[in-house]
């Protein structure tokens, strides 16, 4: 068998191609290297600004820092909202390994309960894991002692200390002040709309309702924030940088507080339990407003019920709130801006004002009064006076003073839906009264267009006649019945009712300016006169009908009353307040001024189902009136005064 060669190495060949695979290799070396270096000075050089930048914003953080809110105070510098420090508990979820074993042993100390926890558990999905979350608000000083005692055995927990809002006569001026609350998801999507939500990214609360909605942007003030170093998970090292925040500026409203609490204890009934001998606190159900007519500034301005505003600060629970929705006695409505009601025998006065001036009347006109009206070549039922027998020979003297519901049939008639409903617009009824909170209803002006959109029906004639008594389909405010008195009393000046008197920055005060609307012009300053001087004779006239009331006061006023009808009547059939439900009766309405001569006080009321307002609205005006001109000097009003004497004649 022949045997294999062993073939010789070429060692040469070998080293030859050990060179060339070596230079390759090297080469391969050279040109990455160059490309890294290239890569490195691109990256170090020439972008070493940019990456700079970038590597910043992942090291330093922008934290926002929450303003302190504006303070509200009354016309006398008495603090009606103010900020006050309190305690929350709060956990750091990423501290935390096992929420449900903590909530197990938190639970008996601090008393939480399921709505806490689902409370958190909603906000904690909302929130970054290494931002503390709030379980429990408004700790108690035995709380945060209790805790702090045993903080060691519950990390990630701690408690936190805010300022947050407080109202100390809290269901006296909730309707007016309204309230701050947490923020929800409905607030940040109109922060993002209005360009806000940069300045509330550290505000945890906001404006809900009334002044403190309304005056947001003055109260909030502006965020501060501070630059701060972070880790890899966003936890701080260190702060770089503080730029402090702006607070909110400070506000004074034309209320005075005391008149405030004054006007509400008059709206309260206080009995004793004569089996316990407790004290039951009843809250009749209305509103009060009370207006300087000289600038339109809210004194005072009640709505009963109502509720305390300090609980939605904090967080109301599910069933608090539920029982407030549900109340019969509606306590979350603000009665004089949303309460809706037929301004009655109160718009006579005005009324008057447009007949006179349209020529529909002289002040020499007279009508006799039967006790009913019908309209002329009709067979539709007679409309009826309140004074079954009637008021006999009538001129509008004392059409206003006895309240004449015939003579006020026949203007209506005369003068037309159209001409009625523009000349009421005019004093402002079925339009927003201007007043400085956005929880307002326009109420209803009725006017041929209204009707045929809201029923697809035609203005028929018999349509007009209950609107000139200030019933049908017309509805008002308080707040528009008291806004109309003092265009009377201003002989046609209109202006808008407003809460704020003063902005407060840096110690000093500067005054609210509110625009006047145009006036109604073109009238007879006589009839102007005229429309007053019923209303005084209806406070002291010898057949006023709220005489009663205002016998022996030592000032001269004037006023109106008016009685809603809540249900109609059948052409037969008589009103007895005492065989009817309580919530069956009339409305009690009652407006008025004083002094007479110099008007600084107007009223203006509704009372639900409180039956007559000369007999149930009269009183209490009577006592606002007291209390607020009875005075040393005041003279008293003798017979011998010449305006008294003028109407007792």
């Amino acid at each position: 068998m022949r045997q294999k060669r062993t073939q010789i190495r070429d060692h040469r060949a070998e080293s030859a191609l050990f060179f060339r695979r070596a230079l390759v290799s090297f080469a391969g070396i050279i040109a990455l290297v160059g490309v890294l270096l290239t890569n490195l000075y691109r990256i170090q050089v020439s972008q070493h600004d940019d990456y700079q930048t970038r590597s910043n914003d992942n090291r330093i953080k922008i934290v926002p820092v929450a303003p302190n809110r504006g303070l509200i105070y009354d016309r006398n510098g008495i603090l009606l909202a103010e900020n006050r420090p309190v305690y929350s508990l709060e956990i750091t979820t990423e501290k935390v390994p096992d929420l449900d074993a903590m909530f197990a042993r938190l639970t008996p100390m601090m008393g939480l309960t399921e709505e806490h926890i689902e409370r958190f558990q909603k906000e904690r999905r909302r929130t970054r894991r290494f931002k503390s979350v709030p379980i429990l608000n408004q700790l108690t000083e035995q709380q945060v002692a209790l805790f702090s005692v045993n903080q060691h055995k519950f990390p990630g927990v701690e408690v936190k200390a805010y300022l947050k809002r407080y109202y100390p006569y809290g269901e006296a001026l909730t309707h007016v002040l309204g309230y701050v609350a947490k923020i929800n998801d409905r607030d940040l999507r109109r922060l993002e709309d209005e360009d806000k939500l940069n300045n509330y990214k550290a505000t945890r609360d906001i404006g809900k309702l009334g002044v403190e909605k309304y005056y947001e942007d003055l109260l909030h003030g502006t965020s501060g924030y501070q630059e701060v170093e972070v880790n890899s998970r966003g936890r701080v090292i260190r702060t770089l940088k503080y730029v402090p925040p702006i607070p909110g500026k400070d506000i004074r409203l034309n209320l005075d507080i005391e008149l405030q609490l004054y006007v509400q204890e008059l709206l309260t009934e206080r009995k004793q339990d004569p089996d316990t001998g407790e004290e039951i606190i009843r809250h009749k159900r209305g509103s009060v407003v009370v207006l300087d007519p000289r600038d339109s500034s809210v004194l005072a301005m009640i709505s009963s019920p109502s509720y305390d505003p300090n609980l939605f600060v904090h967080g109301i629970s599910g069933q608090a709130y539920r029982a407030l929705l549900h109340d019969k006695n509606r306590p979350l409505v603000n009665r004089v801006t949303l309460g809706i009601y037929p301004p009655a025998s109160t718009v006579k006065p005005m009324i008057a004002v447009a007949a006179l001036t349209e020529g529909v009347i002289t002040p020499r006109t007279t009508r006799n009064d039967p006790g009913f009206w019908k309209i002329p070549n009709s067979k539709s039922r007679p409309f009826r006076d309140w004074l079954r027998w009637g008021h006999g020979k009538v001129n509008i003297h004392k059409a206003i003073e006895e309240s004449v519901d015939t003579f006020f049939y026949q203007i209506a008639y005369d003068m037309g839906i159209d001409r009625l409903s523009a000349w009421m617009s005019r004093f402002g009824y079925g339009e927003y009264t201007g007043i400085d909170i956005h929880e307002e209803s326009q109420a209803n002006m009725p006017t041929r267009e209204w009707k045929q959109a809201r029923f697809r029906q035609p203005w028929y004639q018999g349509d007009t006649i209950p609107v000139g008594i200030g019933q049908g389909y017309w509805t008002a405010t308080p707040l528009q019945i008291a806004k109309a008195t003092t265009v009377l009393v201003n002989n046609g000046v209109v202006r808008p009712p407003h809460l704020l008197k003063g902005i407060i920055d840096n110690e000093t005060e500067m005054p609210a300016i509110f625009d006047e609307y145009p006036p109604i012009d073109n009238v007879n300053p006589k009839h102007w006169e005229i429309a007053k001087d019923g209303m005084f004779r209806v406070l002291f006239g010898q057949r006023g009908t709220a005489r009663r009331a205002f016998y022996g006061a030592e000032y001269k006023a004037g006023g109106k009353s008016g009685s809603a009808q809540v249900f109609g009547l059948a052409e037969d059939e008589e009103y007895n307040a005492d065989e009817l439900e309580e919530h069956l009766r009339d409305h009690a309405l009652f407006t008025a001024f004083a002094p007479y001569e110099d008007p600084r006080v107007v009223v203006s009321m509704v009372l639900e189902n409180a039956g007559g307002g000369s007999s149930n609205g009269g009183p209490v005006a009577r006592k606002i009136f007291d209390h607020m001109l009875l005075k040393p000097e005041t003279p008293s009003l003798s017979v011998t005064d010449p305006k008294l004497a003028e109407v007792n004649q």
